[in-house]
């Protein structure tokens, strides 16, 4: 049997995403409590994802929403990585900005715990990928486009897509002149 050059690209990239899921689940997480919930997109999904990107762009005139859905379009899949709204419950934080957790909720606020934990979860997941040369991306639309369209297993309020893939040359950098990047 010969195995060719494209065949084993992809398999090593969907390897390295189930991998990427597990490095955020297993991430540092502020006192021990897990908010993070992580899924791998492919196929249908992936294209669905990226049509409702481009609908995204369109509607609020973001074009680097556009641009990143010819992204995800070329990509082998997408890693999404987002947290749950599991406030701490403190009396006297206010790193959120708010008094109390009581009043963060109230007014419809997240917890900097969450949001700190989503950060080191996508920090974990995105160094896997680069420690197994696979080329990545972290990208608000594509977690924008995944929360329309309620793809994560469980009800998230943020969440960032990674697109990823294996080419010779990364197509997530050097995307034309006068490019948004976020």
């Amino acid at each position: 049997m010969i195995k060719d050059m494209e065949k084993c690209e992809r398999e090593a990239v969907l390897r390295v995403a189930d991998m990427m899921v597990t490095a955020a689940k297993t991430a540092p997480k502020a006192s021990g409590k897990d908010s993070i919930v992580a899924a791998v997109v492919t196929g249908e999904d992936k294209d669905r994802l990226a049509e409702t990107m481009r609908q995204i762009g369109e509607r609020e005139n973001k074009e680097f929403c556009i641009r990143d859905a010819g992204n995800v379009d070329s990509s082998i899949c997408v890693v999404l990585i987002g947290c749950r709204d599991v406030p701490f419950g403190m009396d006297q934080c206010g790193m959120c900005g708010f008094e109390n957790c009581a009043a963060m909720k109230k007014s419809g606020g997240v917890c900097s715990f969450n949001l700190s934990d989503l950060g080191i979860a996508v920090g974990s997941a995105v160094s896997l990928a680069a420690d197994n040369r696979v080329d990545n991306r972290v990208m608000y639309s594509a977690g924008r486009g995944a929360s329309e369209l309620d793809m994560m297993p469980e009800k998230v309020r943020i969440c960032y897509g990674i697109p990823l893939n294996a080419t010779s040359k990364s197509i997530y950098f050097d995307r034309g002149p006068g490019a948004v990047l976020l």
